[in-house]
């Protein structure tokens, strides 16, 4: 059920007015990126006079009778919450009972309004007649970066022809159609669920629909053959070959070290292979394409323009070879996995229910940008009031664990300060998960609007010593911390975890040259990486116009980063967020700074220096006479606090432990001091 993007559906109490009686069927449509789900509603009332209902997601495969966990309803505001796909929806009943309008919240925010139906609707259609082009339909769509196969399924019907299509390289399969509308010859068939349609011509003798593929302003021709033999777009499984099962191979790109996992499989077609990425959370990716020349084998997959090219030992114990991405070429050795937990993502800190403490959901405003934080609230055993704390997370779209690559650190770090008699509050970052707004249109400011309305939350709260509240930043968050106590009486403390102390462009030009050497390029090569890094950031700072601009990075990035990159790092790094971060000063802020502070780094960081960023911090927390300071530097430590070899985020995945224990006990015991 995770897979459906969007659901809701109501349970309401009998307090309603019965001249606003919302029993019945309700259509509603969630627009999101051009893309359209259409949803029905299904609204009983049982005889006691409390409502149910269902949801259906129309568009979508096995996405009919969608449950609701629960569902409130008071003067006229329905509250729903559909844990199956982690989706909440709040919405108020029009007084003529028409229409119930709202939002739905599921990763972001989307307006959502449902219309009392005047017809039954249908979701599904009874057979009919089969026409000249019933059945399957298959062609390859080439998006000059991947190559995508593509299926429709039409059926003729008593309400005209319909469609499903599957994209096998995607598994995706079964997807509904909007529509299909036929004239003569032409078709055109639309899947507004993805903002894509197909239109065609049929050939006269029936054998191909030749036409075009429009999705998200990208118009792509598409030739698709009718399927005399279902097989041609199925795989039947036959004797197993002599490589059939796991293989699993360690990907080192010199950024990050990640597992790859491919499962073979003999079919009647001959070989087929899935791709795993443990380290990532995927899995079952499809192989495109798998061709085997005896001892030589290809596994090609179109959908993330990746190529593994290998050797089969002579005693099948690896298959040793080149994986090939986008530009970029890596060796990748695999070995067949005997142990099946080989393949677990081992995680030994992640803390398991029931805690020895209380944990809520809970949500607050940001008022003054228009955004709901969706939040956890631990609180500890006993009698408060407890001395809190705000998490802050790094950069990026983050959920309240900061989830990256298997780790769960705000998780492992709230669960930590709890059992130490510290409450903590975690929220998804804004756009993310369960909280609402923007997060591509924010700067680092405005994430700091989101904190300080965390802080406003916490002095609500009875078990919450309002004298005692602080915040924690890693990463941008220790950006942040400061930039808040500056100007916030509320804060008592903050606490600084890899937090910098320079202004952006002068962090990535460092953290490029640390990681490249950490990665195995000699220094003179790293320093010739960071002149020419150094010069684009400058380019970003100076350079007003946008067309300008892109073509003066384009030539820049020519020859060193792939062309089917430049585009997207382009973009990256004219973003508002990218340009705030570059030239604001954290210095300005920690000169402001009266509260207490511990600012931390692991010695092993490379993506946020200690020897560039904690003399400056210390520098600037002195002149503003702050006497409540520390400033430490934790020995083997990486950015992510872990005990580390290297410190290069390469490492970060492979590591098992999630924060360092010498991190953990710096922390809550410096707080119990304050």
């Amino acid at each position: 059920m995770k897979s459906i993007l969007i659901l809701g559906i109501l349970v309401v109490g009998a307090t309603f007015a019965a001249a606003q009686d919302i029993a019945g069927d309700w259509q509603g449509t969630l627009s999101a990126g051009g893309a359209e789900l259409r949803l029905v509603l299904h609204i009983t009332k049982a005889s006691d006079g409390s409502l149910k209902a269902t949801l259906d997601s129309i568009d979508q495969p096995g996405a009919n009778g969608i449950p609701v966990n629960s569902v409130t309803l008071k003067d006229s505001k329905l509250s729903l919450d559909v844990a199956a796909v982690q989706g909440t929806y709040e919405g108020k009943v029009a007084a003529d009972g028409k229409t119930i309008s709202g939002t739905w919240t599921q990763n972001q925010a989307l307006p959502l309004e449902f219309k009392r139906a005047t017809a039954p609707i249908k979701t599904e259609h009874k057979p009919a007649k089969p026409s000249d082009i019933d059945g399957t339909w298959s062609g390859t769509l080439d998006t000059g970066t991947a190559k995508l196969r593509i299926v429709f399924h039409i059926t003729n019907t008593e309400d005209g022809l319909i469609a499903t299509m599957d994209s096998p390289d995607q598994s995706m399969k079964g997807m509904p159609t909007t529509s299909v509308t036929r004239d003569g010859t032409s078709l055109k068939i639309e899947a507004k669920q993805i903002a894509g349609s197909f239109s065609g011509k049929i050939s006269a003798d029936l054998s191909a629909i030749d036409g075009e593929w429009s999705q998200g302003g990208a118009r792509l021709p598409l030739v698709v053959k009718r399927v005399k033999d279902q097989a041609e777009v199925e795989h039947k499984p036959a004797k197993p070959s002599d490589i059939d099962g796991a293989w699993l191979g360690l990907l080192d790109t010199a950024a990050v070290r990640l597992r790859v996992v491919f499962r073979f499989t003999n079919t009647q077609d001959g070989l087929t292979a899935t791709l795993d990425s443990p380290d990532q959370g995927m899995k079952g990716l499809p192989g495109t394409a798998v061709t085997r020349d005896g001892s030589l084998l290809r596994i090609e997959t179109n959908q993330i323009d990746g190529i593994f090219v290998g050797k089969i030992a002579p005693d099948l114990s690896s298959i040793a070879g080149t994986w090939s991405q986008r530009g970029h070429d890596y060796p990748l050795v695999l070995k067949q996995v005997i142990d099946v937990s080989e393949l677990e993502v081992k995680r030994p800190q992640n803390p398991t229910r029931p805690y020895p403490y209380r944990e809520e959901e809970v949500s607050y405003d940001n008022k003054v940008q228009n955004v709901t934080l969706a939040a956890t609230l631990t609180i500890p055993q006993g009698k408060g009031p407890f001395p809190a704390v705000v998490l802050i997370t790094g950069s990026g779209p983050q959920d309240r664990d900061e989830t990256l690559l298997g780790h769960k650190p705000f998780l492992i770090l709230s669960d930590y300060l709890t059992r130490h008699g510290i409450a903590v509050l975690r929220a998804d970052d804004r756009g993310t998960a369960k909280s609402t707004g923007i997060f591509d249109t924010a700067t680092t400011a405005d994430f700091a609007t989101d904190t300080e309305a965390g802080i406003a939350y916490l002095k609500t709260r009875a078990e919450v010593d309002p004298h005692k509240i602080g915040l924690i930043g890693h990463s941008e968050g220790g950006v942040i911390a400061p930039m808040i106590a500056a100007r916030n009486k509320d804060v008592a403390f903050i606490v600084m975890m890899a937090g910098t102390g320079v202004p952006g462009d002068e962090i990535l030009v460092a953290q490029g040259e640390a990681i490249a050497v950490a990665g195995g390029k000699s220094p003179e090569e790293a320093a010739k990486g960071a002149v020419k890094e150094r010069e684009m950031l400058r380019l970003v700072e100076i350079e007003k116009d946008d067309a300008v601009l892109e073509k003066e990075l384009r030539e820049k990035m020519a020859g060193d980063v792939p062309d089917a990159q430049i585009g997207a790092q382009i973009k990256q790094i004219t973003s508002v967020w990218f340009r705030y971060f570059l030239t604001y000063d954290p210095a300005t802020a920690l000169r402001k700074v009266t509260c207490p502070v511990l600012a931390i780094n692991g010695a092993l960081d490379k993506q946020v220096l200690p020897s560039q960023n904690l003399p400056a911090i210390r520098k600037a927390l002195a002149e503003s006479g702050n006497q409540h300071v520390e400033v430490d530097e934790l020995p083997g430590l990486n950015h992510l606090f872990q005990t580390a070899k290297t410190g290069s985020p390469a490492e970060y995945a492979q590591i098992e432990e999630t924060m360092s224990p010498v991190a953990l006990d710096k922390i809550a015991t410096w707080i119990a001091q304050q």
